[in-house]
Formats: structure tokens, C-alpha cells, sequence
């Protein structure tokens, strides 16, 4: 295991070197300039359609504005802020932020072009059925000349379900769980294959309804909790955020730490935490009530501002405070048993200021994280089975899903991780190219709206 794991983890270095860095950061900034900071110029416009405004009924589509964002937000807002965020500080470093901040920052812009495409090249099939994402606007708007990279892109996604989506989450509740409370991971992972099923039986509809539901209140409980910390060390504020700037240039908050690693980990550990280019959360959105794609546009990119900017942010500031990822015996512990480097850090920092309170509010959180990033991603690996095999592969894939999530919980966090960020890599791929190419649309797009609403 431990030779598989070192394998995997060269591996995942190798894919997220410089060349798809370069990727993520500069097709983000692509956007940003192509569309003069539509993350900007349109933030307010974007809380009010997430709020009601234009929401109607009779709209095309199976869930409203915000039971989309909610569905989106199940997927990212989950263990990538706790454990993702714990794991890329104690690796690269609290300069790590930076990089992820930038990432959030940029990432809006990119989920706005991704998602607006993704409802414009959507598929409504007879019995009322939303088919969209990736693959759908790359054979769509392409051409079906660029058929095999929907493929492709259908491949990725579904496999990644199985890694960052599925079993990456069931491990590290699985492992908090154990650490706190000595519930077997067996037992935590079936737990959580039992309810799982429950929801994606239903399909996208209940999933919306279950998110929509558990996404704000584990939020407003996780970010109250890391306010009262913060709160508690307000003074040290100013002196945390020059270490975190200035460890994002240097590298030298982290012993052996170097400029290479902090970037690197903060870009990857931001990428797996809103998934902005991804392609994932366009298969949420497409399903989205409404007949101007645009304005699905508008509420995706608020999803890297809650999850990265503010959520990551809470998590960072917390294990800052603490400390706790410069401490010698914690970190040397957790070389050894590579559980202790995700949630159990998080849990930890929060235990440093008030004791015994990080066990009980970080295992709260990460379950109903686990939980609900887990339905949001196996609607996200259905839709990609749907695509390349109909609708026959729909029930085995739920089964498959299941039964990894079990598997998940019972495996090692090292592995988990280095698989996903493997396949989230190759997802990115297709996805960027695509909207790209296309971006040119979406701008058109975007004026025609501004013309016809904001004039």
C-alpha cells in the first residue's frame, strides 16, 4: 500500500506541475478579462437571482435558482474546506491561502462561462429530464467533430465520483469518527451508504430539496464556530495575514518548505475545493429553472465566493491561530499516519483554543459535509453514466456508488486524496478547452441581457 500510494502521489504531482497551473490560473484569468470582471460588475445582480427575484414556476428546468446553487454548493462546500484546507497548510504551508484565495477569486469568473453554457446547450428529454454539462455543450456547441471529448470528459467525471466525490468523503468522516468517538469506520461507512441511497434514489429533484435544506445550516454552523475562535485571537489578525502573504512568496513558514510547493498546493487544494473548471458543478446548474442561461451564470459564480473566500478562509484562519501545522510532534505523527493530516487537523486547531469543542463541531460538520457532497457527486457521475451509456446504467452506477463510498471509509486518506486530484486534473482538461473556445457566446450573451434587463 505504501509503495501504490507513493506511486500515486508522484503521480498527482506530475499532473498538477507547472503546464496545469498555468491552465487553471490563466484560463481564469482569460475570463476575467474577456468578460471586464462579470464577477465584479455583477455580484449584486447575482445574490438578488439567488434570492427569489426571478425565479418562475413555469420556467424550464426541475429546481429553482437556489435549490441549484444549494445542490452546487453540497458538492464543494465539503471536506476540501476542512480537510483540503488542513492538508495544503501543513504541506505547503499557511502561504497556501493565497493561491487558493486566487483561485476563488478567478474561479468565479470561470464557473460563470462553464455554467452558462452549461444551460444553453442543455437537453430536456421527453419525460421531462435534465441532461446538461461539459459533455453536452461540447458536442453541442463544438460540433459532434469534438464528440470524443465529450467522451472523454463523461469518462473523467464519472470516474472522479468515485475519488473526491465519493470516497474522499466517506474516509475522512469515517476517520473523524473513529479518532473522536471509536465508531468503527465500517460502521460510519455504512451508515452513510444507507442514507446516500435514501436520496439519490430520488433523483435530482429530492437531491435539490435535501441540499437545499442541509447546505445552509451546516454553513452558518461551521462558520459561526470558526468566528468564535477568530473572535477569541482577534488581536493576532493582523500578524496572521503577514505570515500568510508572506509565506505565499517565500515558502518558509514550513520546514523545508519552498515557493514550488506552497503554490502548487494551494492551487490544486483550491481547484478541489469550489471546482471551478472542473466541469462538475455545470451539471448541477444545467438543471436550473430558467430561460436565460446567463442568469444561471450570475448564481454559479457566487459558489467559489462562499466556498473558497469565505468557508476555506474561516478554516485557514482557525489552524493559523492554533499553530498547530508548525508543530513538530503533531506533524512528524501525522508523516506516519497520513489520517492525521486532514480533518483531525481542523479538529485539533479548534480543540487548541476551546478544548474538547473541535471533536464535537468539526465531526458535526465533516458528516454532513461527507453527506452532502456525496448526493450532489453521484448526480454528477449518473449524468456522465447517462451520457455514454443510457439510461440502463443509471441503477448499476447508484450501486457502485454505494458500495465505494463503504470502501472509502476503510481505506487511507493519502491515497484517496492523490486518486482524486488525479481525476479531477483530467477533468479540467476538456472542460477549459471547451469554454474557451466558446467563451466568445457566452459574452454575446451576457450583452444581450445586460441590454434587455440592466439597460
Amino acid at each position: 500500500m505504501d509503495s501504490v500510494n507513493q506511486m500515486l502521489g508522484e503521480l498527482a504531482g506530475l499532473v498538477w506541475g507547472p503546464p496545469l497551473i498555468v491552465w487553471c490560473v490563466g484560463s481564469g484569468l482569460y475570463f476575467l478579462i474577456l468578460s471586464r470582471g462579470v464577477q465584479v460588475r455583477y455580484f449584486a445582480h447575482a445574490v438578488q437571482v439567488v434570492l427569489g427575484k426571478f425565479d418562475n414556476a413555469d420556467d424550464p428546468g426541475a429546481i429553482n435558482h437556489f435549490q441549484a446553487l444549494s445542490t452546487a454548493l453540497s458538492a464543494t462546500i465539503g471536506l476540501g474546506n476542512i480537510a483540503g484546507v488542513a492538508w495544503a497548510i501543513t504541506t505547503g504551508g499557511p502561504g497556501a491561502m493565497v493561491w487558493m484565495w486566487l483561485i476563488g477569486a478567478i474561479g468565479m469568473g470561470t464557473k460563470f462561462f462553464t455554467c452558462t453554457l452549461a444551460v444553453k446547450y442543455r437537453r430536456i428529454d421527453e419525460t421531462g429530464q435534465v441532461h446538461g454539462g461539459p459533455m453536452y455543450y461540447i458536442e453541442q456547441g463544438l460540433g459532434k467533430a469534438w464528440k470524443p471529448l465529450a467522451v472523454a470528459f463523461a469518462l473523467f467525471v464519472m470516474a472522479a465520483t468515485f475519488g473526491g466525490g465519493n470516497m474522499f468523503q466517506s474516509n475522512q468522516a469515517a476517520v473523524a469518527l473513529d479518532h473522536y468517538f471509536g465508531v468503527p469506520k465500517w460502521v460510519s461507512g455504512l451508515a452513510l451508504a444507507v442514507l446516500v441511497a435514501l436520496v439519490i434514489i430520488g433523483g435530482i429533484k429530492r437531491i435539490g430539496n435535501v441540499a437545499s435544506r442541509i447546505v445552509p445550516f451546516m454553513c452558518l454552523l461551521y462558520i459561526a464556530g470558526a468566528l468564535v475562535i477568530i473572535v477569541m485571537h482577534i488581536s493576532m489578525l493582523p500578524d496572521l495575514f503577514v505570515l500568510i502573504f508572506k509565506d505565499a512568496f517565500t515558502g518558509q513558514a514550513v520546514a523545508g518548505g519552498a515557493i514550488g510547493a506552497v503554490i502548487q498546493q494551494g492551487v490544486r487544494r483550491g481547484v478541489f475545493s469550489n471546482e471551478a473548471g472542473l466541469g462538475s458543478a455545470p451539471i448541477a446548474h444545467a438543471a436550473a429553472k430558467t430561460e436565460e442561461p446567463i442568469r444561471e451564470g450570475f448564481v454559479a459564480m457566487l459558489g467559489p465566493f462562499i466556498d473558497t473566500l469565505v468557508v476555506c478562509t474561516m478554516t485557514a484562519l482557525v489552524i493559523t491561530i492554533s499553530g498547530i501545522y508548525a508543530d513538530g510532534d503533531f506533524i512528524a505523527r501525522a508523516a506516519e499516519n497520513s489520517d492525521l493530516k486532514g480533518v483531525i487537523v481542523t479538529a485539533e486547531a479548534f480543540n487548541q483554543s476551546i478544548p474538547g469543542f473541535g471533536k464535537f463541531l468539526v465531526t458535526a460538520a465533516v458528516s454532513l459535509f461527507a453527506f452532502s457532497t456525496m448526493i450532489s457527486w453521484s448526480y454528477y457521475g449518473e449524468q456522465g453514466a447517462f451520457y455514454l451509456f443510457g439510461e440502463a446504467i443509471v441503477m448499476p452506477y447508484r450501486i457502485m456508488f454505494v458500495v465505494a463510498l463503504f470502501l472509502g471509509a476503510i481505506w487511507k486518506f493519502g491515497p484517496v486524496l492523490n486518486v482524486s486530484d488525479i481525476l479531477f486534473a483530467f477533468m479540467a482538461l476538456p472542460t477549459l478547452l471547451a469554454t474557451i473556445m466558446l467563451s466568445r457566446r457566452v459574452v454575446d450573451d451576457l450583452k444581450a441581457y445586460h441590454a434587455k434587463y440592466m439597460a
